[in-house]
């Protein structure tokens, strides 16, 4: 009560104040706003506190730093004289507030947020200096409405800083209104990818029993929106619900750590605690053989998919070729093959399970084909499968043996062959495990350590399977067809498996690095078949040694350079905002100068443009003269983009286009380079333009 009667008697004075410190004040239409410095003179290398007041009409509110939803909270841009600095706004403590979406978490009255600031030592004293605050806000009650007000102050420097008598009251009182730090806190926050589970502890050193958690990320909801509250102990424990969407349905980013204000008397803050993997704990012996067992079909299943069945018929061409042979070497490639499956499952279930570690409570983004989120990998295995497609199509031979996947690798009996083909067989069946493993990876993840490698393993012995009894069972091979013409044929069909899997790592692919970057591996892709089919034409034994001398260099040449176009191109640091008419006038009219690029994505000029002309020197001389960069896409047909190309007397692209505000419209060659750009831009738009 003591508290509260000090802020409401520093509420009476404030406007006595107010006319004291220089357009400190601004009134709006709906709110007011304050700024205050708690010292009338500040001293150089010292930390003074500044504090803005917003006073909202009644019944109105603005919001916490999280609002609970997609309004937005107040944020403060500070322009300070050379040498000093903000800190960060120290938010009061919020109410929960029942609403459309669900809770939000708002300022009613007159909320004070403070920032402290820190003068340099070098500051002259006897000079007064000015700081200038541009507040935004937003205020809502049946609707919501955007503020701002742009707020100063004019402070004298003295060798002692000295507090306003008139503020003491004020300021103490916006203290209380924060959240307490508690030192002797330990706080352990655990999810295993779902909801969040706050341990805090020891519970005697929180006074009050708590009545909400305010969360501070908007990937969670407080502890009253369906979480929970209990003391467990000497431990407070609050669970927290994750929120996947906001209220118009955007996916929220996920973090890895939680913050906030436990609620409670006095409110205490939780300060930034990562979120940590609770400890895996071994399944029943029911609900394991139940994973196993899935794991298992699963893995026998995947014998039949598109990225595995090409690889699986060329072993079995083996098996029929190897008919005639001792049993023992036909079981001997069987369990060699089966070694290689086991081996790779065993490499990628081991990263799996280290990253799953290293991840802690962001495991959930870590599943089995998690390497397919490189695009490296996604380039290697496309390459691979494009280069063994082509070889099995014929157009060139790997080694003696036109049925060898293993190509090189193939020993004298084959052996190093069998290995190949199970790692590769286990390589491009994670991209195809997930519509009938989904769940049983999904169970397996939270696995502890041994259940989780015999699940794996479980599915390991699964796609080995059928080589396994085909080797230990030699009369299974009779009933196989015997080597003949057929198999060319048969080879050749297989490759059209293998062209659909390529095509699927594209996809995949094009996902990672973009579609507007997508010509660079299909040109790639294209090389690298030139190089097959020199390599495959003229490197034979018949020919000549500098024929195949030169075959050989020319296919390196053309290999090498397919892989350079291929390879996942580093990330532009120029942003394209999309173009409209509307957009180009409204930046034209605050002086913006504009650059247009009108273009589609089956226009290969334009790509080229793309990948040899917008250097890093020219991007940064972009930003430097503060140009925005728009693009006009006509992939699809697009009126607006048609009419604006007539109007600049051009019916095809690429058109490329440079505003000036209060030039004429320049319109650049078809073939842009980076030399050209740059000179473009340091001529034609003044210095004096810059970007805000």
């Amino acid at each position: 009560m003591y508290h509260l009667l000090l802020f409401i008697a520093a509420q009476l004075i404030l406007v006595e104040t107010a006319r004291s410190q220089n357009e400190n004040v601004l009134e709006t239409d709906n709110s007011t706003a304050h700024l205050f410095s708690e010292d009338n003179e500040i001293a150089p290398g010292e930390t003074f506190s500044v504090a803005l007041q917003l006073s909202h009409p009644v019944d109105w509110h603005s919001y916490y730093v999280h609002s609970g939803g997609v309004e937005l909270p107040p944020t403060i841009s500070w322009q300070l004289p050379e040498g000093f600095t903000a800190g960060p706004i120290q938010w009061p403590t919020p109410s929960v507030k029942d609403s459309f979406f669900g809770k939000s978490y708002v300022y009613t009255g007159s909320p004070v947020f403070i920032t402290d600031i820190t003068a340099p030592a070098s500051i002259a004293v006897g000079n007064p200096i000015n700081l200038t605050a541009k507040a935004t806000w937003q205020i809502c009650k049946d609707s919501c409405k955007n503020e701002s007000a742009s707020l100063s102050l004019t402070l004298p420097v003295s060798t002692k800083s000295v507090a306003d008598p008139k503020l003491v009251d004020f300021f103490a009182a916006a203290r209380k209104t924060l959240p307490q730090q508690v030192s002797s806190l330990k706080i352990f926050a655990q999810s295993d990818g779902g909801d969040i589970r706050l341990e805090i502890s020891p519970a005697s050193a929180i006074h009050s029993a708590p009545t909400d958690f305010i969360p501070n990320q908007p990937f969670l909801q407080s502890a009253s929106a369906g979480g929970n509250i209990k003391k467990d102990g000497d431990a407070w424990i609050i669970d927290l619900k994750r929120a996947k969407k906001d209220p118009l349905d955007n996916p929220i980013p996920q973090g890895d750590s939680v913050s906030g204000i436990l609620l409670g008397t006095p409110p205490i803050e939780i300060p930034n605690t990562p979120l940590t993997r609770p400890p895996a704990t071994p399944v029943s012996l029911s609900k394991f053989f139940q994973i196993l067992s899935g794991m298992l079909v699963g893995g026998l299943i995947l014998n039949l998919m598109p990225c595995v069945f090409p690889v699986i018929g060329l072993k079995i061409m083996g098996f029929v070729q190897q008919a005639g042979q001792d049993r023992r070497k036909i079981a001997l490639h069987g369990v060699t093959f089966a070694l290689g499956v086991f081996t790779s499952f065993g490499i990628l279930s081991g990263i799996l399970y280290a990253a799953r570690a290293a991840a802690g409570s962001g495991a959930n983004s870590i599943g089995w084909g998690y390497q397919l989120q490189n695009p490296w990998v996604v380039l290697a295995l496309m390459l691979l499968m494009f280069v063994l497609a082509l070889n099995m199509f014929g157009l060139f031979e790997l080694g003696t043996s036109a049925t060898s996947v293993g190509g090189s690798l193939q020993s004298k009996q084959g052996l190093g062959g069998s290995f190949f083909s199970g790692a590769l067989a286990t390589i491009v069946a994670t991209p195809c495990s997930a519509p009938f493993l989904g769940v049983a990876i999904g169970a397996s993840i939270a696995l502890p350590a041994l259940q989780f490698f015999t699940a794996f393993a479980a599915m390991a012995l699964g796609l080995a399977l059928p080589y396994l009894i085909l080797s230990i069972f030699p009369k299974l091979i009779e009933l196989l067809p015997r080597p003949g013409a057929w198999m060319e044929s048969f080879k050749q069909a297989m490759s059209f498996f293998l062209f659909a899997t390529t095509g699927y790592l594209l996809w995949v692919y094009a996902g990672q690095i973009g579609l507007d970057n997508l010509l660079g591996p299909l040109f790639g892709l294209s090389s690298i078949a030139v190089a097959a089919w020199i390599y495959g034409r003229w490197n034979l034994p018949h020919r000549p040694r500098f024929i195949r001398w030169t075959a050989m260099t020319l296919s390196g040449v053309f290999a090498v350079g397919g892989f350079i176009l291929a390879k996942p191109p580093e990330k532009s640091a120029l942003i394209w905002e999309p173009w409209s008419q509307e957009t180009v006038d409204t930046l034209l009219a605050k002086g913006t100068p504009v650059y247009i690029d009108f273009t589609a994505q089956w226009c290969a000029t334009c790509q080229v443009n793309k990948k040899r002309a917008y250097s890093d020197d020219v991007i940064r001389l972009m930003k430097q003269r503060g140009v925005v960069a728009l693009k006009a896409d006509k992939t699809s047909p697009n009126p607006s983009i048609e009419a604006k190309l007539q109007e600049l007397g051009r019916s095809a692209i690429p058109v490329n286009v440079l505003l000036v505000p209060g030039k004429e419209p320049i319109i650049t060659p078809e073939l842009l380079s980076s030399e050209y750009l740059k000179n473009l831009f340091t001529k034609e738009i003044p210095d004096k333009i810059e970007a805000d």
